[in-house]
């Protein structure tokens, strides 16, 4: 494939979705190729049918277990449906999450266990990982701080999850940093936002200069 893939990680309140919006035309403006960004869980239509099962406030009851084979099943249909498409046309596409979300989350937060949850992950993704993974992390405390300030009433089912739980899924995405130093780009995401953006987009441009210097 000639495409390039690009996932963008971070516990909730790091900033990450709004950082992606404000990165993404400073991305196109550099290259001549075509940017796509998507998301997950959804990015598709089957997607984000199963995006408002697993992130339903009301769904309470779902087994850990159910949560995360749902999480995989959302990832493949997206992969099939926009992430391979994207790829193989030559295109940069960029992801709001990946599969080190659900190790994190499910594996870690859960407390399934990081290898379980690799191993459907891995059935679900069949060895497409991206190119680059950039990390934008924060401490448990602040993300949380963050999230109650910016999201207050509209909270998602992971995001009202207590502190514990966000302190072990720090922990795992930092575990899963360790373990790619190769693919994975730590950003602090305790700065300002033009700080956390303009380090993402240095990173990027450092890792592909072949392809983010055909608009200059």
């Amino acid at each position: 494939m000639s495409g390039i893939f690009i996932s963008f990680e971070g516990p909730d309140g790091a900033g990450k979705t709004t950082a992606l919006k404000k990165l993404m035309p400073l991305l196109q403006e550099k290259t001549n190729k075509e940017i796509v960004l998507s998301r997950e869980p959804g990015g598709s239509s089957i997607s984000e049918k199963i995006r408002k099962i697993i992130l339903d406030i009301h769904d309470e009851e779902m087994d850990p277990r159910t949560e995360a084979l749902l999480y995989a099943a959302s990832r493949r249909q997206h992969l099939i449906d926009v992430i391979l498409p994207t790829l193989e046309a030559g295109k940069i596409m960029l992801s709001d999450r990946f599969v080190d979300s659900s190790i994190a989350y499910q594996g870690g937060g859960r407390e399934i266990g990081t290898e379980a949850v690799s191993k459907i992950n891995d059935f679900a993704i069949d060895g497409h990982l991206p190119d680059l993974t950039i990390y934008f992390d924060i401490s448990p405390e602040v993300g949380l701080s963050r999230i109650r300030k910016d999201h207050e009433g509209q909270m998602d089912r992971l995001e009202k999850e207590k502190l514990d739980f966000h302190k072990r899924v720090h922990a795992s995405y930092l575990e899963i940093v360790k373990n790619n130093p190769e693919r994975i780009v730590t950003i602090d995401a305790d700065q300002v936002p033009e700080k956390v953006v303009a380090d993402a987009l240095e990173a990027i441009l450092k890792r592909f200069p072949e392809i983010f210097n055909e608009g200059e």
